[in-house]
């Protein structure tokens, strides 16, 4: 009743103004016309011979009304404040509603969960025989006073640019989870006074953000999470704040009453991520800004690589540390990276967030996108782990670990046999000799039956007459060019070049000579062992 009775009195409150507004327009036409007439009058008193010499009245926009103070509309002054005012108020009741329902809805989502969770400790016999009796009825807010919420509170201050200007700008991200970690509500705002902000200073307004968030939600456990270790010190009091941070703490510390149960955590910045994409959104909202193109206002951003005012739609957001830059700028550096052997990291100064191949595809080639995933895949697999499907058409790469779990969850006795079905063409191969899979026959008769194919042939003749030796462990070929018998393959295998025998505890189990002096003295008599 008190939110109907205020809007009954604004709005009598408008209509009596704009009644006094009209009747004061209403008086200021009437004085306007009895001071035309009198001067009129006064004229053709003093003179007379107004045909001889004329003289203009003047205008009644000229004469001004000594109501009018000056020219100041008060009234309309008010008017302006009297709707700005209903503005606000419909904003705030539409907020308060939407919270309204937000707490209803994870009140409902809590009691299901708990009443699911309680459902799985039924037996299942008990189960079938009273199942349908089963029932909990919605208890409101309950579930809010017990339940422990998650509140993920990040503060960010950022040098960003804007056209050809450098500005210092600061945004702050929350996000209210339950106690599954799932989101509950969102929210982020820009920070004010980023030029004079540290970066402190934005963890604690955004941990306030964040408590008075979660206070409009009516919870009242929760635990804050935060990763800025002296912030953390400062809340927890275990470190005094500096003079500029006393305030903001001081604030934090008197929220962190109004809840039965309100305790600090600090997580890495893996954890954070989601917090901190809002705090970053929060930011590229203040440096980005609509410009009439052939498509309408789109939103533009500056790169901050070459400068140039781009489509929003075409930066690319780097994983980790959320910095933006534009699609061009971002291929380049790709590229070069790639070329060189390594992997792109962003080109922020000092940012060691690696850019995966796999986000890269918006604009790399889709090609060089496969060809880097393949080769990072392949660089993360141990060599002596590394299985390629025998397949021609197929060869895909996966680890024996990766095979064989795969395997299991369709072939019997996986571990026993040597079958191995491929994750990629879903073929069956042998693991031991690298072929289709031979079912009922052994590696030694499916050798025998099925000779090699010609170019496997023509590989073995090459070896023979080059003296290659292959590693028993990863199927590799070594060629000696100088040095020991003693080969240590790339897979960390140890065997002998002559024979092929393994080593082992740092010495041959045959009985091979181990060096011959040919492959070891090299220029002059100066021996080199490799």
């Amino acid at each position: 009743m008190e939110g109907d009775e205020l809007t009954f009195a604004l709005e009598h409150q408008r209509r009596e103004l704009l009644a006094a507004k009209a009747q004061e327009s209403d008086l200021d036409v009437a004085f306007d016309l009895q001071m035309q007439e009198a001067i009129t009058a006064s004229l053709s008193l003093h003179h007379p011979s107004t045909s001889r010499n004329p003289i203009a009245s003047p205008p009644p926009g000229d004469i001004k009304s000594v109501s009018e103070d000056d020219g100041f509309d008060y009234l309309t002054l008010l008017l302006g404040d009297i709707s700005r005012f209903q503005v606000e108020r419909r904003d705030h009741e539409r907020c308060e509603e939407e919270m309204r329902q937000i707490r209803e809805n994870l009140s409902l989502r809590i009691h299901d969960q708990k009443f699911a969770a309680y459902i799985m400790t039924i037996p299942e016999d008990e189960w079938k025989e009273h199942g349908d009796n089963y029932e909990n009825p919605f208890n409101g807010d309950v579930g809010l006073m017990s339940e422990n919420f998650k509140v993920y509170a990040k503060g960010l201050v950022s040098e960003e640019r804007i056209r050809d200007m450098k500005v210092m700008v600061a945004g702050a991200g929350v996000a209210v989870c339950d106690s599954r970690d799932n989101v509950v509500l969102e929210a982020n705002k820009p920070l004010e006074s980023a030029e004079l902000m540290s970066s402190e200073k934005a963890e604690l307004e955004a941990l306030v953000h964040g408590l008075n968030v979660a206070l409009s939600l009516d919870l009242k456990r929760v635990t804050i999470y935060l990763d800025d270790y002296m912030v953390y010190q400062y809340v927890t009091g275990r470190v005094q704040p500096s003079q500029s941070a006393t305030t903001l703490v001081n604030e934090v510390v008197l929220l962190q009453r109004k809840f039965t149960y309100c305790q600090p955590s600090l997580v890495s910045r893996n954890d954070f991520k989601f917090a901190f994409k809002l705090a970053r959104d929060a930011i590229v909202s203040q440096i980005s800004w609509r410009a009439e193109t052939s498509n309408g206002k789109n939103l533009k951003e500056t790169c901050v690589i070459c400068f140039e005012d781009i489509d929003a739609a075409q930066m690319f957001t780097v994983d980790g540390c959320f910095h933006r830059y534009c699609f061009s700028c971002m291929r380049q550096h790709v590229e070069v990276k790639l070329l060189n052997g390594m992997l792109a990291k962003c080109p922020d100064e000092g940012c060691k967030s690696e850019v995966s191949i796999e986000s890269c595809g918006k604009f790399l080639d889709p090609k060089l996108v496969e060809i880097m995933s393949q080769r990072m895949k392949e660089a993360s697999i141990a060599v002596e782990e590394k299985v390629y499907c025998p397949f021609l058409k197929c060869s895909a790469l996966m680890s024996r670990q990766e095979v064989l779990e795969y395997t299991k969850t369709v072939f019997v006795g996986t571990e026993q046999s040597g079958a191995r079905k491929c994750k990629k063409c879903h073929r069956f191969f042998c693991i031991n000799c690298r072929v289709p899979w031979h079912y009922n026959l052994t590696c030694y008769d499916y050798k025998r039956s099925n000779p090699p194919p010609k170019e496997d042939a023509l590989l073995s003749s090459l070896a023979r007459e080059k003296l290659w030796r292959q590693c028993k462990k990863c199927y590799h070929m070594v060629e000696l060019k100088e040095g020991c018998y003693h080969i240590t393959c790339r897979c960390q295998y140890e065997f002998c070049y002559t024979c092929g025998a393994e080593w082992k505890n740092k010495g041959p189990t045959c009985k091979c000579p181990i060096w011959d002096e040919r492959n070891i003295i090299r220029n002059g008599g100066n021996g080199q062992q490799r």
